[in-house]
């Protein structure tokens, strides 16, 4: 089995330039009811009768990685094991119970399908909307829209309401959103695995270009073979914990024999 590498606690990270990510022994505490409470009148008397019990469930155990300017990681795991957990503590939607988190540069994360978006709004406010989101101008995005709709072949019907878009023309969208934007970091969950076949491959050439140009990358995907050719280091995370971290083809073995003994 691969060695699981740690990031040394008393390393001064300050005079490693090229490093865009660290994280030192973060945890994720989720405080879950231990009853299912269908309604909010529900749980409104409960809460007054003081009557609510919860259960304490740690999403992120004692997590520590770091990324390099230009590496792109794998993150492997079954359901549950709290890849998308640990994509939104890096990109700060979530807050971590312990631990440290330090990020250089400016983050795009991918993180659900639809998320950013109004489905009421068509695709083209919904770039503007977006754009607003990641700090940029109207002007900004006014320059960029047409490179967008370009990229994303969604030129039929970028004024038609989000509603009526297949979830793969929605992934195209915040795919091609997200990196026209110049990213230095660029988190990615799942989103490779929506479209068709000819939008993935145009999705990992420009992938293929962020990592000449430097950009760092996290993807957390399902699909080893995706992992494989596009990463360089991959990590093994279950319940919350990081099993393996190495070589790509290594980790992918450890998991997928583990998965055979299951």
């Amino acid at each position: 089995m691969p060695t699981v590498y740690r990031i040394q606690p008393d390393h001064d990270w300050a005079f490693e330039k090229d490093v865009r990510i660290i994280l030192e022994n973060v945890s994720v505490l989720y405080h879950l009811p231990r009853e299912r409470i269908q309604t909010f009148k529900e749980y409104a008397i409960r809460m007054i009768q003081n009557r609510l019990e919860y259960i304490d469930f740690w999403a992120l155990q004692d997590v520590s990685l770091y990324l390099k300017k230009g590496e792109a990681l794998g993150i492997i795991g079954v359901n549950g094991s709290g890849k998308s957990t640990l994509l939104k503590v890096i990109s700060r939607v979530l807050r971590p119970s312990k631990g440290r988190v330090r990020i250089q540069g400016r983050v795009a994360p991918l993180l659900e399908l639809g998320a950013g978006f109004h489905f009421d709004l068509t695709g083209r406010e919904n770039i503007f909307l977006n754009g607003a989101l990641l700090g940029f101008s109207r002007v900004e995005m006014e320059e960029k829209l047409d490179a967008i709709v370009e990229f994303s072949g969604l030129w039929d019907f970028i004024d038609a309401p989000l509603r009526t878009y297949s979830s793969g023309m929605v992934a195209r969208l915040g795919f091609t959103i997200a990196t026209d934007t110049d990213p230095h970091i660029l988190l990615m969950d799942e989103i490779l695995s929506v479209g068709d076949a000819e939008f993935v491959n145009k999705s990992e050439q420009r992938i293929q270009k962020f990592r000449e140009k430097g950009v760092s990358m996290i993807l957390v995907s399902h699909s080893l073979l995706q992992v494989e050719s596009l990463c360089e280091r991959v990590i093994w995370l279950d319940h919350g914990r990081v099993i393996v971290e190495g070589k790509p083809s290594d980790v992918i073995q450890a998991y997928t024999n583990r998965k055979q003994q299951d």
